[in-house]
């Protein structure tokens, strides 16, 4: 396929690529499959009863990278689609995705995208995603993804999410069950500014001996924006489980935090976190006596806090 100039810029912000990716890859545009390339180790089947893909890594498969990103670039568009992911046993893989939305019209432009991951038994997979949004136009831009998640005994899943500009409205939601022995690990990254909002909803359930989830969301809310946070770990055996919520407020904006544990095994360690608050005075006064000024004193500050 050819990318145009605002295509490359959004696959650009989403996915750090300058261009087609290498290997197997899936994208999404406007509402169709615009280019898909697989391997000898890496199937990608179109679903024939609704909008989506399925990715079939095959057991065994160590070292490859899938890139799913999806792009719109046409105002009005409302897209829906839903991808399973299957990770043979045994394999080690990294997943990219994310949605880049360039609104230049005034009607709004929304993508939601319904993810759901079997993890194999003994797998690995890191799994990136990234939102964006940009454009002149006065349409809103809307994502909402939900993430629905398995993971098989001694399976391992590494979760990096981040929202970091342009995005309007978004509604998060990840569901994950976890078997014997298996890892969740989750890292998001959200700031807001203006009027948008923000909604992260996790719930996790450690049903296996031994498994474990650090489930971490780091944001910023600026300007006038909204924030919720709502995780809830089910420790439903002997497990491991960690919650945890930072976030700056600036100007007007707000966050609101709900951390909840569930002990519903005698053996359940569970322990959540919540702390927020504004920019600390000694450090802009720090930052600002080695010659920035105070905006620029902000921005490190963030910089580093959403690093």
């Amino acid at each position: 396929m050819e990318l145009n100039g605002i295509q490359k810029n959004l696959l650009k912000e989403i996915a750090d690529l300058e261009g087609i990716p290498e290997g197997a890859y899936n994208i999404r545009s406007n509402g169709l499959s615009a280019g898909r390339r697989t391997t000898a180790n890496i199937d990608i089947v179109t679903k024939k009863d609704k909008p989506g893909i399925d990715i079939i890594i095959r057991p065994g498969t160590k070292n490859e990278r899938v890139d799913i990103p999806v792009l719109l670039t046409e105002t009005g568009l409302d897209d829906l689609v839903y991808n399973d992911f299957y990770i043979g046993e045994g394999a080690d893989v990294l997943i990219v995705a994310g949605c880049g939305i360039h609104n230049a019209g005034g009607l709004k432009s929304e993508h939601d995208g319904i993810h759901t991951f079997h993890v194999g038994k003994n797998a690995r997979l890191k799994y990136v995603e990234k939102h964006y949004g940009e454009g002149e136009g006065t349409g809103k831009r809307v994502l909402n993804p939900t993430t629905v998640v398995s993971i098989e005994e001694n399976g391992y899943m590494e979760m990096e999410t981040a929202q970091i500009k342009g995005v309007d409205s978004t509604v998060r939601t990840t569901e994950a069950k976890l078997e014997k022995g298996a890892t969740l690990i989750i890292h998001e990254k959200i700031m807001t500014h203006g009027k948008q909002t923000a909604e992260t909803h996790f719930t996790v359930d450690l049903d296996g001996e031994d498994s474990g989830a650090h489930v971490v969301s780091r944001s910023v809310a600026r300007d006038r924006s909204r924030q919720l946070f709502v995780s809830c770990v089910n420790g439903n055996s002997l497990c491991h489980g960690h919650t945890e919520c930072d976030a700056i407020i600036m100007d007007g904006g707000t966050v609101s935090a709900v951390p909840k544990v569930n002990a519903n095994h005698p053996d359940a360690t569970l322990i959540h976190e919540a702390a927020i608050g504004k920019i600390a005075g000694e450090q802009l006064t720090k930052l600002m006596t080695l010659g920035l000024t105070e905006k620029e004193a902000e921005e490190q500050i963030i910089n580093g806090f959403l690093k």
